[in-house]
């Protein structure tokens, strides 16, 4: 009779088994099949994006695609999950509950993805600008949803989170196209100033970087412990800007050797008494 019973148990088991294959199991392999395929499409349609936001926005690329990507794939997921017959409320709240807990762990990279919203929206520098930020200086490589990559001008690559660089100073080199290159040339006290501010304003008008308006400006800047310090600024485009500035130091130093005028270091003169 036992047996009888048991078997009777185990039927019923196998028919109910069936059963649920039968009724999930087309659910399944369809859920699955939209998964595949939605991320393909979703991968696709990024990468279609990128082509298209790198061509005229490399700022804005990164940070909305990647947006854009995550957004898809959510929705995909939930998509997925009704599909199979999970209660969308019951996973939406899932995901609510579950991302306040990832929010409160995570506050610095929400702060780091509000910052980068920032940028992009306020843009205080874009891809390729020259800026200083952070003590570093470099060229702006990346803007990403939560950092921003700079290769320095003696390549390396520095990482800096955005909620720093949208709460913090920086200076951005490359807003405009011209930059004015100050420069100060020491000349001793018994030497001509008048000569010295000529063959400073000759140099600058020879050298073709230089821009002839704004006209270059050279004056007396100051009178130091040993030496009358000229001040010179010049105008240049924004590249010209330190070869400009190196070839003046040298050729300023072998001009003013030329004709004869000082550039004095420091010195000390020493009086001594004899004590009766």
């Amino acid at each position: 009779m036992e047996d009888i019973i048991s078997n009777g148990q185990a039927s019923e088991w196998i028919d109910q088994g069936i059963a649920l294959v039968m009724a999930y199991a087309p659910k399944v392999v369809l859920a699955i099949i939209t998964l595949i395929v939605g991320l393909w499409l979703i991968n696709r349609f990024v990468g279609v994006l990128d082509n298209k936001l790198g061509k005229k926005d490399p700022t804005l690329n990164k940070f909305l695609c990647g947006l854009i990507g995550a957004i898809l794939k959510i929705l995909l997921l939930v998509s997925v999950a009704s599909m199979v017959g999970i209660a969308t409320t019951s996973f939406v709240a899932i995901i609510g509950a579950a991302g306040l807990a990832v929010g409160l762990a995570l506050q610095g990279s929400l702060g780091n993805f509000a910052g980068g919203v920032l940028i992009l929206i306020f843009k205080p520098f874009k891809v390729g600008d020259a800026i200083e930020a952070q003590g570093f200086l470099g060229s702006v490589r990346e803007i990403s949803i939560l950092y921003t990559i700079i290769d320095t001008f003696d390549n390396r690559r520095v990482v800096i989170p955005n909620g720093q660089l949208s709460n913090a100073s920086l200076t951005n080199m490359s807003v405009y196209e011209t930059r004015r290159c100050d420069m100060t040339f020491g000349i001793g006290y018994s030497d001509d100033i008048d000569k010295a501010k000529a063959i400073c304003k000759r140099l600058i008008e020879e050298d073709e970087r230089a821009l002839k308006d704004p006209a270059p400006l050279i004056v007396v800047g100051g009178l130091g412990e040993s030496s009358v310090d000229l001040t010179v600024r010049a105008w240049t485009k924004a590249g010209d800007l330190w070869p400009f500035y190196w070839d003046m130091q040298e050729r300023v130093k072998k001009a003013f050797d030329a004709e004869g005028i000082s550039i004095p270091f420091p010195q000390r003169d020493v009086h001594m008494y004899k004590a009766d």
